[in-house]
């Protein structure tokens, strides 16, 4: 997914702070176990934080053509789009850069890794005359995580028993499950891999990944009874 796709969701010179849905592309396809749980394994989940969508404003205008003219890592089209994208390489990410001073980020795997970026944009920002005085205060929008539940998992008993779910293998292979509290939402493999979108701090990943565990539980003992 590329920041132009992300930018559909955004307001001209601006960032629309419920934005960001995240989905992953998964290429091969393969056919559902029919068994609902096969070699069941450990019973703990565990993830792995992939991305990190982040916002912030330097309260401050942006000269965007000024700024792509004389920097090597942009790329700007106001023709197509109003925000210009700067590339930053360590930590590797991409930032949204809005004449208005509001900043998208994405690409990083921490908070720490985004007030790099941020301060990596804040230098170069030096380079063309535009001095930030504020401390900018960043706001996660969205954690894109991977991970496992450990489990084999028969897709079309859990898209039947469970509530808030979504299965159309003949379009794509992955079972999308919706969360009410805390808002976030799965993708689920039959192999017990899955992807997880919507948190927004390590603790509502870490119980999304625990109410998602104790809910899949829950329909196995159904089943086996």
């Amino acid at each position: 997914m590329t920041l132009f796709h992300i930018a559909s969701s955004l307001r001209k010179n601006d960032v629309n702070k419920n934005l960001y849905t995240f989905s992953i592309s998964f290429i091969k396809l393969y056919k559902p176990l029919s068994r609902f749980f096969i070699n069941k394994m450990a019973s703990k989940s565990t993830y792995k934080i992939q991305n990190i969508v982040a916002t912030t404003s330097l309260e401050k205008p942006i000269p965007l053509t000024k700024l792509a003219r004389t920097q090597p890592n942009t790329e700007y089209n106001p023709e197509t789009f109003p925000g210009l994208v700067l590339r930053i390489k360590e930590p590797k990410s991409a930032v949204l850069v809005f004449s208005s001073g509001n900043l998208v980020c994405t690409g990083t795997k921490s908070v720490e890794q985004v007030k790099k970026v941020i301060q990596a944009v804040i230098k170069q920002l030096r380079k063309i005359n535009v001095k930030i005085t504020t401390k900018p205060k960043i706001t996660v929008q969205n954690i894109v995580a991977s991970g496992t539940i450990n489990l084999k998992l028969n897709l079309n008993y859990l898209a039947i028993e469970m509530e808030n779910t979504e299965y159309e293998p003949e379009q794509f292979p992955g079972l999308v499950y919706k969360l009410i509290e805390p808002n976030a939402t799965f993708l689920l493999f039959s192999n017990g891999k899955l992807v997880c979108t919507g948190t927004k701090n390590k603790q509502q990943l870490e119980y999304s990944m625990a109410q998602l565990l104790k809910n899949v539980k829950a329909v196995l003992k159904n089943y086996e009874k």
